[in-house]
C-alpha cells in the first residue's frame, strides 16, 4: 500500500513530517509522496526520518494553475531538485499566500470576525499558513461549526471573504516541475468543476502540453467518477494516480493509504510513474 498525496505541517496539514513517516509506517505504507502546498520545506525532514524506518518517500508538491470556474492543481511527483526555478516559484508563491491571508484577515475584522494573525501564526506553527487555518480559527472563536461550513459559508472560491493568490501558468509550472525531474499529474480533475464534455477537451489539450497523468481516484468523488475518470485518462496515455490528499485532523475523513470509497492505494499506481 502507498499514498501519492499527502500533506504535513510544512503546509497545512496537522502532522510533521516526521509524524506523518511514523503514520504511514504504522499504517503499513511502503512508499509515501510528500505534497505540501507551495513548499518542499518538509521533504529533508521526511527523508532523514524514512531512511529509519524503511518507508520510501516520493519527494512531491503541490501547486495551484490560474483557471476559472474551479480550483486547478498539479502535483509534482519526484522531484530531484528542491531548489533551482522551481524553488524560486514556491518561495514566490509562499509570499502571495501570507499577503493573502492579510488581506482575509482585514475583510473579516471589517466583518465583526476579529482575527489575531499572531494567534493564526501559533495555529500554524513552523509550517505556511494557509485558509483551513483560518477556517480553524473561525471554529474556534465559535463563527462557525466546522472548517467545512467556514469555507462553504465565507473562505471558498466564489464565496465573501475569498481572496485570490498568485497562481502558475500550466505551461510555466510544467516547464519548472520537468526541469526538477518530476512528472507532472493533475490533481482531482473534479475539483476543476467543468461538465465532463468539457473535461475531456481539457484532457486533449494537457496531453498535447506533456502532462503525464491524472489523479483519477481521490477520497472527494464517487467511485462512479473515479471509474470515468480512469478511462478517460487511459483513453488519452495518461499515467493513472491515485492519493488520499491527507492533512489530518484538518480533515478527519481522509485516512492515509486510502482513496476514494476507503480503497487501499495499490503500489501499481507508483510501480507506472517509474520513479
Amino acid at each position: 500500500m502507498i499514498d501519492l498525496h499527502s500533506h504535513s505541517t510544512a503546509s497545512d496539514g496537522s502532522y510533521s513530517p516526521t509524524e506523518l513517516v511514523h503514520l504511514a509506517v504504522e499504517s503499513g505504507l511502503s512508499a509515501l509522496a510528500l505534497t505540501d502546498h507551495d513548499t518542499v520545506g518538509g521533504i529533508p525532514e521526511a527523508e532523514s526520518t524514512a531512511g529509519a524506518r524503511g518507508l520510501r518517500i516520493i519527494r512531491g508538491v503541490e501547486v495551484e494553475i490560474a483557471f476559472e470556474p474551479g480550483e486547478f492543481h498539479l502535483l509534482g511527483l519526484g522531484l530531484e531538485r528542491l531548489d533551482g526555478e522551481l524553488g524560486e516559484a514556491l518561495d514566490r508563491l509562499g509570499r502571495s499566500r501570507d499577503e493573502r491571508n492579510a488581506r482575509i484577515l482585514e475583510r473579516l475584522g471589517e466583518a465583526g470576525m476579529e482575527l489575531s494573525m499572531d494567534e493564526l501564526r501559533e495555529t500554524a506553527g513552523a509550517g505556511r499558513i494557509g485558509r483551513p487555518h483560518i477556517a480553524g480559527l473561525l471554529v474556534k472563536n465559535k463563527a462557525v461549526r466546522t472548517r467545512q461550513e467556514a469555507f462553504d459559508r465565507f473562505l471558498g472560491k466564489g464565496r465573501p471573504f475569498y481572496e485570490s493568490k498568485d497562481c502558475l501558468e500550466l505551461a510555466e509550472a510544467l516547464r519548472m516541475i520537468r526541469a526538477a525531474g518530476g512528472r507532472v499529474i493533475v490533481a482531482h480533475p473534479l475539483s476543476l468543476f467543468v461538465s465532463w464534455g468539457h473535461l475531456a477537451s481539457i484532457m486533449d489539450e494537457w496531453k498535447e502540453l506533456g502532462i503525464d497523468g491524472i489523479e483519477a481516484y481521490h477520497p472527494t468523488a464517487k467511485l462512479s467518477q473515479c471509474r470515468r475518470l480512469e478511462r478517460m485518462g487511459r483513453e488519452r496515455g495518461f499515467m493513472i494516480s491515485a492519493g488520499s490528499d491527507f492533512h489530518g485532523a484538518i480533515r478527519p475523513d481522509r485516512r492515509l493509504g486510502r482513496t476514494a470509497g476507503g480503497l487501499p492505494i495499490d503500489d501499481a499506481y507508483l510501480a507506472q510513474l517509474n520513479l
